[in-house]
């Protein structure tokens, strides 16, 4: 008799058991969103999508933003949306540009001076009327035309930088530079077991 009540008492704890694991893979009813209604939306009343973040990069042309910087210098960057450049780039053209003139107007004013101080006529009076000899004269002038051919280098320059750094960012437009790309820097576990210590670079793309 104590063996019958023994079996039932074992057969009892095994229902109990499958019972439970069987409510394991019962799925889950959230009854409130089962009993709210159903919402249909209108997508003509929310309005168009904005379209325009998003596909801007994959219209993007590097070749437009060269011909633009190449024809209007600034509008490169404008173009490629980097809008705190061009105002670098009209700065650097402006400066260049007042430095020719100004350097222009020196060269010119001294190369006259010397010229009518070496030209051996002393009815010939220059504006600084002797007070710098033709030595001096010809020193500042070549000074000035060397500070003049700097500037035209230098306003060179900087509208070619104009153009290669709106064809690099036009470039780099569809990089991704997101959350998704990381980089972790840590101690290596694999050369401190080894008696070395070392450091792990980890680079995450997802």
């Amino acid at each position: 008799m104590r063996g019958v009540f023994l079996l039932l008492a074992v057969v009892l704890a095994y229902s109990g058991q499958a019972q439970s694991e069987l409510d394991l893979f019962r799925p889950v009813v959230d009854t409130v969103a089962a009993n709210a209604p159903l919402r249909v939306v209108d997508v003509d009343s929310v309005g168009p999508l904005r379209t325009d973040t998003l596909n801007w990069r994959q219209r993007h042309s590097p070749r437009m933003a060269t011909l633009f910087s190449a024809v209007l210098p600034g509008a490169g960057q404008i173009y490629n949306r980097k809008y705190w450049k061009a105002p670098l780039v009209w700065g650097g053209l402006g400066v260049s540009f007042w430095f020719i003139q100004r350097n222009t107007k020196e060269y010119q004013r001294y190369k006259t001076a010397y010229l009518a101080v070496a030209d051996g006529d002393p009815s010939t009076i220059d504006e600084f009327e002797g007070r710098i000899s033709a030595s001096q004269l010809l020193d500042a002038t070549d000074t000035y035309r060397k500070w003049r051919d700097i500037s035209y280098i230098a306003i060179s320059a900087v509208y070619i930088l104009n153009i290669v750094d709106a064809s690099v960012d036009a470039h780099f437009v569809r990089f991704d530079v997101g959350r998704d790309l990381s980089m972790r820097l840590g101690p290596s576990l694999e050369f401190a077991a080894m008696g070395s210590p070392g450091i792990s670079i980890g680079f995450a793309l997802r």
